[in-house]
């Protein structure tokens, strides 16, 4: 089997990791890849969200198998085009993928079907919006709610607000100063949720739900979740919080009932859904859902994955996952985002990397590359996030010791990461 993955990040590192172990894989292209990815296989010159071109070199590649790592490519559709040319594809279509190209979308589609979520509020027009938050505030300037831009924003797009100037600064960000574009022609307000969170990704063959074990991720740049959100500076896997039964409960009504959903809209869903869930006093609510494999959640699910990816997938495709297991490794996973200095600011590239030999060589550890690229034999930086360090252990305090080990043997110019990642459930554990 020929296998293309269309991405260049460390979920795309991840996903071409576990699939170089398939024995039914022979070769495996990535386009546009980075440098962890060339060492898996051949990378091609070709962007994520050039679907044509893409399109072009699956067919001269002859390429059996493309699994879609970024959600852009998938919002705009690249799926219905694969389809339509006759080659199998991995990912919802364009359709399908509304579920987190439109929050409108999905808030309005949970609110039919009775998905427990935050209760909110759609503006097309921004003087409404305002008013909205003028009456929602109280009268100290106090305003806990979130503002989220309707459309793709590269993850940016959401405002979690503390007070009223914060949530009209938000609005005049997204309405009127047109930050993202056409994504904020409409905006979601919404009452902001108290709570741990966590991610669920599931693969789904339009009925049947399949769950990867769950994840938790750290959002802020600093220790003790300080600083801007980022893309994502860390996470682990399982999520001591998630216990059997809310993890039931969540599946159960939320997960399915969304599957369902898409599907009594005539638009059924393949591929992976990606829920956000958020644990409150009332019990667990939906944040958001993504179309693909979260970043970098997948750094840690995968690892603990068992099951081969590729069967899987092909299950998923086939209509045939009721019929399938997957099966995790009983352990804990941990993955450290090294970033370049300034990110999610402005930071340089172009910095050598230095230890991954040593750092990949230790028990237990795995380096998946993002924001990296060849220089020609070297690995310089590329990107923000540059690379997901990846443990393994029987505990959470020994997945964390085995990550944070190996990072000490890397090094890059202004090198930046958490040095918290894990540690609040590596105390329990």
């Amino acid at each position: 089997m020929r296998v293309l993955i269309i991405g260049s990040g460390g979920r795309e590192h991840a996903l071409a990791w576990k699939v170089a172990q398939s024995p039914r894989v022979d070769k495996i292209y990535c386009a546009p890849g980075n440098a962890g990815m060339a060492s898996l296989g051949e990378c091609a010159a070709v962007k994520a969200t050039d679907i044509p071109g893409l399109l072009a070199f699956a067919r001269d590649k002859g390429i059996d198998l493309t699994i879609v790592g970024p959600e852009s490519p998938l919002i705009a559709g690249i799926v219905d085009e694969f389809h339509a040319a006759g080659l199998r594809i991995f990912g919802p279509t364009r359709a399908a993928a509304a579920t987190e190209g439109s929050k409108v979308f999905a808030k309005q589609l949970m609110a039919k079907y009775g998905i427990p979520t935050a209760e909110f509020e759609v503006f097309d027009n921004p003087d409404e919006a305002a008013r909205c938050i003028e009456r929602r505030c109280h009268p100290n300037g106090e305003c806990p709610i979130v503002v989220k831009a309707d459309g793709e924003a590269a993850g940016k797009g959401v405002f979690m607000c503390r007070t009223k100037d914060e949530a009209l600064r938000a609005v005049r960000t997204i309405m009127v100063e047109k930050a993202f574009g056409a994504s904020g022609d409409r905006l979601v307000i919404e009452e902001r949720l108290e709570g741990q969170e966590a991610s669920l990704m599931a693969v789904t063959d339009g009925k049947a739900v399949v769950p990867m074990t769950p994840v938790q991720d750290y959002k802020r740049a600093y220790d003790g979740d300080q600083g801007p959100n980022t893309g994502g500076m860390g996470c682990y896997s399982p999520v001591p919080a998630v216990t059997d039964e809310i993890y039931r409960y969540a599946l159960e009504n939320m997960v399915k009932p969304t599957i369902d959903a898409m599907q009594a809209e005539g638009r059924p869903y393949t591929g992976v859904l990606y829920t956000g869930i958020i644990l409150t006093e009332e019990g667990p609510k939906v944040l958001e859902f993504n179309c693909r494999f979260g970043d970098p959640e997948t750094q840690v699910a995968v690892p603990l994955l068992e099951t081969d990816l590729i069967e899987i997938i092909e299950a998923s495709l086939d209509g045939s996952l009721d019929a399938l297991e997957i099966k995790c490794y009983n352990g804990s996973a941990v993955c450290v985002v090294l970033a370049s200095g300034g990110y999610p600011g402005k930071y340089e590239t172009g910095k050598l990397v230095a230890g991954l030999d040593e750092a990949s060589s230790l028990d237990g550890v795995t380096v998946f590359h993002a924001g990296t690229k060849l220089d020609d034999d070297r690995v310089v930086t590329s990107g923000g996030r540059v690379l997901g360090v990846t443990g393994l252990g029987d505990s959470f305090r020994s997945a964390v010791g085995t990550a944070y080990s190996a990072v000490g043997r890397i090094r890059f110019g202004d090198m930046h990461y958490r040095r918290d990642i894990g540690a609040r459930v590596a105390q329990k554990t």
